[in-house]
């Protein structure tokens, strides 16, 4: 939104934020959260703490008093936040998405701080890791971040250190994915519902991350590495042997007895995405026992059949192939929203040193883009001449192009049966792709799947 927009919005901020009064003892602290708010909406270049406390007329000390020192609840913000899009953006196929994001910063003061990959800077860097939980709908119109934590590193901050930095004592060091399940866990007891839950491979490669989703009842669409072990048949006991997914994709009879099967990823300003996929059921080892069946998804790129993606999901059999693709290729929605934060809100921008400090900055930034996202929304409905009212009747406009035939065709020796969910709807065969004259190819794969804007659209209004 340009800044003309913003402004005239200003009453929509004020009736929005006051959502989070009870989040504050004091009216003085509560108008803080509006300045700082205020602050990260604004046109500055530069959202730290000084330029937003002269944008808004306070002295700088006021705002950082107000994150690293001011009694105020920060937890209850994230609730509230979370409560909001429960309230009022639900969907029953909601993706939940797990991320993380590193904030380069100097020295050693800043808690959390430590050498580490941070991929806001492509290198092992000094900085400051986050691990994010992203709401996205189905479609991917509407996305905010519900939570974000910071990660303590293993070793490096002893108690001297710790005391510096204001970490508190309950604060020990805890795997991220540990800290995701975490936030899946208040995300549901404040009411926030995920039909799916789609994290990268160095989640989807920790079994104890997969065990605590199944415990949550979570249905998941996970990438994996492709040295992941396991099997494609029903193994006798969990001793017997097994295979990496790459290789059990490459030879196994119910992999190879497949063809591959294109499906329309989504349009770019290149053309078509297409990727091939086959799927086939696969258990895994988990201590002593057997898990499983599982679906293992293979993908690859039909322009560069070297570029294969391996997804683990625990959906149920019917669920059609794309509904598992869609999921698993949408983790663009989190990568938007940590984009918009960082360039639009300032999100790695903080020079406040305290755990608190960091933390308040990370949770009023999704509060500064829940509001962004919301008339995003709004605006957008209003465009395209939808109705202006939130949660589950949003989208209704769509559902015309809902392809709800159900029907299986009987599958091909070694395809996992009727309900194997290679037999989806469309889903269609084609020429090879070359890469001798990829435009063209692009070109005839845009025209083919014109039909098919995305892999299942408004899928949501299905219940499987």
């Amino acid at each position: 939104m340009i800044v003309q927009q913003i402004r005239a919005l200003a009453p929509r901020l004020v009736n929005f934020l006051s959502e989070f009064d009870d989040c504050f003892l004091t009216s003085d602290t509560r108008g803080h959260l509006t300045q700082y708010v205020q602050g990260q909406l604004s046109n500055l270049l530069r959202k730290s703490v000084e330029p937003m406390a002269q944008h808004v007329g306070v002295p700088p000390r006021t705002l950082q008093e107000f994150l690293s020192f001011s009694k105020w609840d920060h937890d209850r913000l994230r609730d509230t936040v979370q409560r909001i899009v429960a309230r009022d953006h639900a969907e029953p196929q909601a993706v939940g998405i797990i991320d993380e994001s590193g904030h380069p910063k100097k020295g050693k003061k800043t808690a959390c701080v430590h050498r580490q990959y941070c991929g806001a800077s492509g290198k092992v860097d000094n900085c400051v890791m986050g691990v994010h939980l992203c709401y996205a709908s189905f479609d991917g119109k509407f996305r905010a971040m519900l939570d974000s934590d910071l990660f303590l590193p293993e070793k490096g901050w002893d108690a001297p250190r710790r005391e510096e930095a204001g970490i508190p004592d309950s604060l020990v060091y805890r795997g991220k994915h540990l800290i995701a399940l975490e936030q899946l866990r208040r995300a549901a007891a404040n009411g926030v519902h995920f039909g799916w839950v789609l994290a990268d491979i160095w989640y989807g490669g920790k079994p104890v991350f997969i065990e605590g989703l199944e415990e949550l009842g979570q249905r998941f669409v996970l990438e994996i590495p492709k040295n992941l072990m396991g099997w494609i048949r029903p193994p006798a006991d969990a001793e017997t042997k097994r295979g990496e997914i790459q290789n059990l994709v490459r030879w196994s009879r119910p992999m190879v007895a497949q063809e591959w099967i294109e499906f329309h990823i989504k349009d770019t300003g290149m053309g078509a995405m297409v990727w091939e996929a086959r799927a086939a059921p696969f258990w895994i080892k988990r201590g002593d026992c057997v898990a499983g069946p599982y679906w293992l998804i293979a993908a690859r790129d039909r322009l560069d059949q070297e570029t294969i993606k391996y997804f683990l999901s625990n959906a149920a059999a019917g669920v059609p192939l794309e509904v598992l693709l869609h999921v698993g290729f949408s983790r663009w929605p989190v990568e938007r929203c940590l984009q918009d934060e960082k360039s639009k809100l300032g999100l790695s921008q903080f020079e406040v040193r305290k755990y608190d400090g960091v933390l308040r900055h990370l949770r009023i930034t999704q509060v500064s883009h829940l509001f962004l996202a919301r008339q995003t929304n709004r605006l957008a409905e209003k465009k395209s001449g939808g109705h202006d009212l939130p949660g589950a009747r949003r989208g209704q406009r769509d559902a015309g192009r809902v392809d709800a035939e159900r029907g299986r065709p009987e599958a091909a020796p070694g395809q996992g049966g009727a309900d194997h969910p290679r037999q989806a709807t469309g889903q269609r065969r084609g020429k090879k792709v070359t890469r001798q004259n990829p435009e063209k190819a692009i070109g005839e794969a845009r025209s083919k799947y014109r039909q098919i804007a995305v892999l299942h659209p408004g899928a949501e209004r299905i219940a499987f």
